[in-house]
Order: C-alpha cells, then structure tokens, then sequence
C-alpha cells in the first residue's frame, strides 16, 4: 500500500505550461546564450516574493516545479524523501556548492566587462546552470518523488532565508498567506493533506496555536487545500486566521469524544464490503444524531483515523459499513489488520451536514449513490419514528450485488405506507428488474417541490445531483450532502 498519493498538483493556466521556460533557457540557451539572462529578473523576483509569501513561488510560479508535477508525476516513484535528503547539512551544502560555483564563474565572466563576449558569457552561465538544475531534478523526481528537488533548490533555500529576512523586518505579516485549519475539532485527522503534499509535510500534525502551518518548506501550492475531505482548509494571511479560528470556535460547541471500543463482530456484506460492530468501553454510552460519522484510527506513527458514517447505534454499541478501496491505504489497513477482539480508538461523532433537520410533517428525499447507503440506514430509522410524512430512498449502484441492504428496505416499504425504497442499477445487467440508469435519472422522474432532499455518494454523483436540483429551482436551504 503507497502512502503517498499521485494527484493533480496544477490548477492554474500559468502552472500547467510554465515548463515549456525550462526548454526555451536550459535548451535554447545552448545556440542562443543571452536567454540566460532571462534568469536574473527571475531570481529577483523569486527573492523578493521569498521576503514577502516565503516559498510561494515553488509552488505557483516555478518551472521546474510545473515540470516536475505535470509532467515526470505519472511516472515518478513518488516514494518517501530518504532523511539525508532532507537534512539541514545537505540543505547547506547544496546551497553552498551552487553559491560558489556561481559566484567563482561570475567573477571570471566579470573580467570580460565592456568587451562584446561579455554578455554571451553571462547569459550562459546561467544556462548551464538551469540546465544542470534540470538534469538532477529530474533524476531525484524520476527515482525518489516529483518534488525531491526541491527539498534541497538552492533557490527555494534562498526564499526561505528572505522570507527570513522579512519576519525579522515585519514586513510580511499580511502577505505571508499559510495553509490555515477553519477548526481542529473538524479534522479527521486521515493524513490526506500529507499524502498529496509535494513537499511530504505533515500539515494535520503542524498546526500552530493560530491554526496555521507554520512550515518554511511549505510552498503554499494549495494541493492539501482541494483534497481535504473536510473541507476545512484554506491559504490565509495570520488576521484572516485568527478571525476564522474565532468565528469557527463559537460555532463548535462540543469537542468529538475519544472513545475506546472493541470490535464485537465483523460480517460480509458482499467481497468488499464489511459491518463492523463495536461495543463501547469507555465511555460506553455517547451521543448520536442520525447522519453523523465516526473516525476510526488505523495506525500510530503517524497517527492516522479514517471516517466513516455511523449507520447504527444504540446503548453502547456502533456499526460502521468498510468498502474495500482497490490499493486503498486506510481499507487495507482495515481489512488486513483488524479482528474481532481487537480494542480500537473511536473518535467522535462528528458532522451535522447529514443530521435530519426537524424530521417530522416532512418530506424526505433521500438520495445514495454506493456505499454512500450507510448514513442513510439510521436516517431512515429516526426518520420513521419521528413521523416524516413521507420518506423516498433512491440507492444507485453499478450491480445488484451492490444492494446491501435491499432487504431491510424492501421490509421498511412492506410496513409502512409512507416509505418508498427505489433502488437503481447502473450496469446493463438482464437479470435485474429493476429500475435502471443513474439516481438523477430517477430524480429527474419525481415531483421535488416541498422535499427536504439529502445526498451522499461519489463526489461525481453530488455534482450531478446539485446541477439537477439546480435547473430543477429546488432551492439551497432544501438540500443537504456529504461525499462518502
């Protein structure tokens, strides 16, 4: 199982093509050598944006970095950064070594001054080192991860020590934007940020007392931004942090309880698919809205839970549904690793995006696109007893046997009136008789007026669905959902 995660790092115009620079100075420059000179406003440049957002150029503007991420990534072995790679002494000496030779060279090349080589011998003193630049970049990006490099660029140190330069001349206080926590109650503390981050920071384990990354590796790429399940990460300046810290603070009221259970029972659903029960131990009685999840740690160095929507609970005992992910970290863990027996660490309930908004004299919609039925067992359950006026489940799936819970529901449909379970069959399956197509098929078939309407499924199924309620003028205040 990779612990590090192949994603897309590149969400601008200017960092998917900025390495085509690579090939106009490190190549080009060989016939043409006054391009090297191109090289000196951009260090410049990158010194300057150093003192003001510290490594932000490493991750939004470099071309060596739109290279590394865009085009060696799908082919790099994107394995964990060895320690000496890391370390200051390699750091320093890298930086030494590049110092020197470029300074030994200028000081040759600046005997020349006035005459007509002079400019040709400049400029390709800088071709040749971007070229030599891009040559061992590519090298560490190809055998070790796209961003090995850039653990030792003399040009990221030199903005790590203008940036340096600029805290100690408090210049950068409003500039310096960091990756920011809205709460660290939200995390789910799943490692998703250091599996993505190029750098392989561990951001979920970083977060200073403002609730920031106070990393000077981190090169505010934002890739831990836009794969954060929770959503709850963002690249602000220190005030807007604090204003967010405080703002969120007041809405949190409770902080998830740690909770030590044991498993009671494990059972197949299907191949890749297991319930697994739990029995509290302490505490053993917690407090549970229909709709929440629960995080499950799976690992201690570094620490590491998983989150999964709690789809039953009642006097100490929680049940948890576990798809099998094909090379999966977390479901690996989970599906190798635990046993009836085993004691594990609970953290929790969290979320209120699912739980049931005055449930009774309602009409329900409720929309599961796979293993995202879980939430929806206990859902239905506490909608039932509350007295919904009327509750619809649409459960889409690729197969039938993907239908865990098809009895249970066609059960609820058989007792009561008020309750209707649709499920929907997405692959040309001839023994399946049911409905077939994709949710929004069907829900492009209902009357939505006056429905209170909850989603939770892939996050392509949430968008279709969304666009749908869209063009459908269902309006916001009526639509809740999650991803599973």
């Amino acid at each position: 199982m990779e612990f590090y995660i192949k994603t897309n790092r590149i969400f601008t115009p200017l960092r998917q093509y900025v390495w085509l620079f690579i090939f106009l100075v490190a190549v080009g420059g060989l016939w043409y050598p006054k391009l090297g000179l191109l090289m000196i406003p951009i260090m410049l440049t990158l010194m300057i944006l150093g003192m003001l957002k510290g490594k932000y150029w490493c991750g939004n503007i470099c071309p060596h970095g739109s290279f590394f991420d865009g085009i060696i990534m799908p082919v790099s072995r994107n394995i964990s950064l060895p320690a000496w790679l890391k370390h200051k002494v390699t750091i320093f000496l890298m930086f030494a070594w590049f110092m020197y030779m470029l300074g030994s060279r200028l000081a040759k090349v600046i005997s020349l001054w006035g005459t007509t080589p002079f400019i040709d011998k400049l400029g390709y003193i800088f071709v040749t080192n971007y070229l030599v630049v891009t040559i061992l970049g590519t090298i560490l990006a190809l055998t070790i991860a796209p961003r090995a490099w850039c653990r030792i660029c003399p040009m990221g140190t030199m903005q790590i020590l203008f940036y340096k330069l600029g805290n100690l001349l408090k210049i950068n206080h409003k500039t310096d934007a960091k990756v920011t926590i809205a709460n660290k109650d939200m995390c789910h503390i799943c490692g998703k940020c250091a599996r993505v981050c190029p750098m392989q920071l561990t951001p979920y384990l970083e977060f200073n007392d403002d609730n920031q990354l106070d990393n000077n590796h981190c090169i505010k790429c934002q890739t831990c931004v836009k794969n954060c399940p929770a959503g709850i990460l963002s690249l602000k300046p220190r005030e807007e942090a604090l204003f967010i810290k405080e703002t969120m603070t007041a809405k949190i009221n409770t902080k998830p309880a740690e909770i030590t259970a044991q498993i009671t029972d494990i059972k197949e659903l299907n191949k890749d698919t297991r319930e697994y029960t739990f029995k509290l131990l302490n505490p053993t009685t917690i407090s549970f809205q229909a709709g929440q999840f629960i995080l499950v740690k799976i690992q201690d160095y570094p620490v590491m839970y998983r989150a999964y929507s709690i789809s039953y609970y009642h006097k100490g005992i929680l049940k948890i549904i576990v798809k099998k992910v094909p090379k999966g970290y977390g479901t690996g863990i989970i599906f190798n690793k635990f046993q009836v027996g085993d004691k594990v660490l609970l953290r929790g309930p969290m979320g209120e995006a699912m739980v049931l908004k005055n449930p009774a004299a309602q009409k329900l919609l409720f929309v599961a696109g796979g293993i995202g039925i879980t939430p929806f067992l206990a859902m239905v359950e506490e909608a039932l007893a509350k007295g919904a006026d009327h509750i619809k489940l649409i459960h889409g799936v690729r197969n039938k046997n993907e239908l865990i819970y098809k009895s249970y529901f066609d059960e609820l449909t058989r007792n009561y009136a008020h309750f209707e379970y649709i499920p929907v069959v997405s692959d040309d399956d001839k023994e399946w008789k049911g409905k077939k197509g994709l949710v929004t098929d069907i829900m492009r078939e209902l009357d939505l007026n006056e429905y209170k309407i909850y989603m939770c499924g892939s996050p392509a199924m949430i968008e279709a669905g969304l666009n749908l309620l869209s063009e459908a003028g269902i309006e916001k205040e009526n639509i809740y959902y999650e991803t599973a």
